[in-house]
C-alpha cells in the first residue's frame, strides 16, 4: 500500500513536475489578478456592467448579475441562470474586474447558444463526480482482496475525472474568446488596456491546463503502478 499511494519513482516523474505547475498556475492567476485590479478603465465601467455588455452584445436576456461573497468565487449558475460576481469584481471599474465579469458572462452566452462542449460537461458532471469519489475505495478493495476487477473499475472510474478535464478546457477557452471578442467589439476597454484584461484571462486559463496535466499524470501513474504489479503477480 505505501507503494501505491505514497513516494514513487512515477509520482517523481511524472506527477510532482504537473503539481509544480498547478501552483505556479494559481500563483500567476492570482498576481496578474491583483496587478491589474489596481488599474482602473478609462470608461469607468464595473465588473457587472462588463457582464451586462457582454450580455447585451449577445442578445441574451433573462440572466441575471448577483454579488457573492469571496474573492475569485466569480462563476456562473445554469441552473438559477445568474452570473456572481465576488467583491473584488462586481462593483469595481479595474481592468481584471471587466476581463473576469466578461468571461463568466462568456459562459451564460455558451449556454444561450447551446454551446456543444459546456452542454457535454453539464451532462457527465453526476458521472464524474461519482467516478472521482469511488476510484480511491475501488482501488483499495481490490488491492485488499487481490481482486483485479475492481482495481480496473477504480482506474476507469478515475478516468472520469480525467475527461471532465478534457472537457473543462476548450469550455473555458471558448469562454475567455467570447469575453474578449465582446470587450473589444464594444469598446469596454481601451487598445492599451485591453491587453491587461488579455493576460488576465490567459492566466487564468493556464490553472485548467495545469488541472488536466496533474489529472492526466496521476491516471498514466495508476495504469503504470497496477500495470507493474499485475506483471509481477
Amino acid at each position: 500500500m505505501p507503494y501505491y499511494y505514497g513516494f514513487d519513482m512515477y509520482y517523481l516523474v511524472l506527477v510532482l513536475p504537473c503539481i509544480i505547475l498547478a501552483f505556479w498556475a494559481q500563483s500567476s492567476v492570482n498576481s496578474t489578478f491583483n496587478r491589474y485590479a489596481k488599474v482602473r478603465n478609462l470608461r469607468g465601467i464595473t465588473g457587472a456592467q462588463a457582464a451586462e455588455a457582454v450580455l447585451r452584445q449577445n442578445s441574451v436576456s433573462g440572466v441575471r448579475i448577483e454579488h457573492v461573497a469571496g474573492r475569485l468565487t466569480d462563476h456562473y449558475d445554469p441552473r438559477t441562470n445568474v452570473i456572481r460576481l465576488s467583491s473584488a469584481v462586481y462593483g469595481s471599474d479595474s481592468v481584471a474586474s471587466v476581463g473576469v465579469a466578461a468571461h463568466e458572462a462568456g459562459h451564460a452566452v455558451q449556454y444561450a447558444m447551446g454551446y456543444a462542449p459546456i452542454k457535454l460537461r453539464a451532462a457527465i458532471i453526476p458521472v464524474t463526480q461519482f467516478g472521482s469519489r469511488a476510484a480511491l475505495p475501488l482501488l483499495l478493495l481490490g488491492l485488499i482482496f487481490n481482486y483485479g476487477i475492481l482495481i480496473d473499475i477504480g482506474i476507469w472510474a478515475f478516468a472520469l475525472s480525467t475527461v471532465f478535464q478534457l472537457v473543462t478546457l476548450p469550455v473555458e477557452v471558448n469562454a475567455s474568446n467570447r469575453a474578449l471578442a465582446a470587450i473589444e467589439q464594444t469598446g469596454l476597454l481601451t487598445a492599451d488596456e485591453y491587453p491587461m484584461a488579455q493576460k488576465t484571462l490567459r492566466a487564468a486559463a493556464m490553472t485548467y491546463v495545469a488541472a488536466l496535466a496533474v489529472s492526466l499524470a496521476q491516471l498514466l501513474r495508476l495504469v503504470l503502478l497496477f500495470g507493474g504489479r499485475r506483471r509481477n503477480d
